[in-house]
C-alpha cells in the first residue's frame, strides 16, 4: 500500500516514508470520512503494527540486558576447568575443525586433480606412441618422396 498510488501515499513523510508519526498524522486529517474508510483501516493496522515492533524492540532490549548482566555475574564464578572448556572446546575446536576440514578438502582436491591430469598424460602407453609416431613418419616420408623432395 506504499506506492505511488497505494492507500499509504499521503501517510509518507517529506523523505518518502511512513512512519508512525505520519501514519498518525494523516489518520487525524482524515477524522470521520467516509470516503476514505479503506486508507484509515489499512493506516490503523499499520500503527497497531508499529506499536507492537516498538514493544517487541523494548523487550529484547531488555532481555539483552538482562543477558549481559547475568554473563557479567557468572564470570567472577567461572573455574579455570570451565573457562578451558569454553575457550578450547567451544570456541576453538570448531574453528580449527573447521580449518582442518577445509584443508582436507582443498588437499584432496589438489590430489584429486593431478591424478586426473597424470591420468590423461599416460593414458597411453610409450610403446604404442612410438609405434604411431613411425607409421605417422613413414606417411610423411612417402608423401615427401613423391613430391620429390630430398634430403640428406
Amino acid at each position: 500500500h506504499g506506492g505511488e498510488d497505494g492507500l499509504l501515499a499521503d501517510a509518507a513523510n517529506d523523505k518518502g516514508k511512513v512512519t508512525k508519526a505520519s501514519a498518525a498524522a494523516r489518520l487525524k486529517a482524515l477524522g470521520r470520512d467516509a470516503a476514505a474508510a479503506d486508507e484509515m483501516r489499512v493506516l490503523k493496522e499499520l500503527v497497531a503494527i508499529m506499536e507492537k515492533s516498538a514493544a517487541a524492540s523494548g523487550k529484547l532490549s531488555e532481555a539483552q540486558d538482562t543477558l549481559a548482566e547475568k554473563v557479567a555475574a557468572k564470570y567472577p564464578k567461572l573455574t579455570e576447568d570451565e573457562v578451558k572448556t569454553l575457550v578450547v572446546d567451544d570456541k576453538w575446536h570448531a574453528a580449527l575443525a573447521a580449518a582442518v576440514k577445509g584443508e582436507v578438502d582443498r588437499v584432496s582436491q589438489t590430489l584429486g586433480g593431478r591424478v586426473r591430469e597424470l591420468a590423461a598424460r599416460y593414458e597411453s602407453p610409450l610403446p604404442a606412441l612410438v609405434d604411431e609416431v613411425a607409421a605417422l613418419s613413414a606417411r610423411v616420408d612417402g608423401h615427401l618422396k613423391k613430391m620429390g623432395a630430398s634430403w640428406s
